[in-house]
């Protein structure tokens, strides 16, 4: 299909993309690396009177490290992401659910942040930078302001960034000594994840001393499986010593019924899934 007709604006800094979200106000989209608008704009899901391509701006790209923090710009590509060694070594789990995003040619176009504020539950994204307890910078009419990522996916598709908003960095805290792995379930390759669960834990001799766990598509929101986390604390680094906590993978969730699989079928793959990313994780 065809879009709308709609007008359309290529801003080349922060306080003109800001101009023109407040002029438009909700007749506006944003549009970032547009692998997620674009389809909606083809199918005519959304039909928008202006549409804001951020593309240009410099400023929301890039990688930074002040050495317990890695500050990614918004705008900043899946495949720029993949290729800092900074990212690979110290924020290891982010790294590993990047690589899962689509195929090549998403990568090279998708952004993080687009991703992100997309809010999409299926998306790869979400998950781990929950877990990971990132901060999300959005950059508004009165400034800035710092949002936790437990704060931050509000429902399907919403996010707590206002319609006169852009999200314009992810803070994300580095893991150094941490073991992690994304393991995602899907039908076909460059699917959507039916589930998918991020997991990373430290370990202190034989146990593990903390965990942190991620799930994607267990609801309208990506989720935290915090029963897991508090069981996996003082458990051994064996699949007997961790299946328990990760039977309660499912717990207080709300996974959709689809033509993938029904609720039931999700809440078990749940738990299956991150006992695999946990002892993969372990396994290094």
């Amino acid at each position: 299909m065809i879009p709308a007709k709609f007008d359309y604006a290529a801003p080349t800094s922060v306080e003109e993309a800001l101009a023109l979200l407040a002029e438009h106000g909700d007749e506006a989209k944003v549009l970032a690396g547009g692998q997620s608008l674009l389809p909606v704009l083809r199918m005519r899901l959304n039909a928008p009177e202006m549409v804001v391509d951020i593309g240009r701006i410099a400023s929301l790209r890039g990688i930074t490290d002040d050495g317990s923090t890695l500050t990614i710009g918004a705008m900043t590509p899946y495949h720029e992401i993949l290729a800092d060694d900074r990212v690979r070594s110290r924020a290891t789990l982010l790294h590993q659910a990047i690589a899962e995003v689509a195929d090549p040619q998403i990568r090279h176009r998708g952004t993080l942040g687009g991703a992100l504020v997309h809010a999409d539950p299926a998306g790869d994204c979400g998950a781990p930078v929950l877990a990971m307890d990132a901060e999300l910078v959005v950059t508004g009419p009165s400034g800035e302001r710092v949002i936790a990522a437990a704060e931050f996916f509000q429902g399907l598709f919403e996010t707590a960034v206002g319609e006169d908003e852009l999200l314009t960095a992810i803070r994300v805290p580095t893991y150094d000594g941490w073991a992690s792995h994304y393991e995602k379930f899907v039908r076909v390759a460059h699917q959507w994840p039916i589930v998918a669960v991020a997991a990373q834990v430290r370990t202190d001799g034989g146990s593990i001393a903390e965990a942190r766990i991620g799930l994607t598509n267990m609801g309208a929101t990506p989720l935290r499986a915090r029963a897991v986390e508090e069981a996996l604390v003082g458990s051994a680094t064996t699949e007997d010593g961790i299946r328990a906590a990760c039977d309660l993978a499912a717990e207080g969730t709300d996974p959709p019924s689809d033509l993938n699989g029904d609720a039931d079928y999700r809440r078990h793959l749940a738990t299956v899934l991150t006992r695999r990313a946990v002892l993969t994780a372990l396994a290094g």
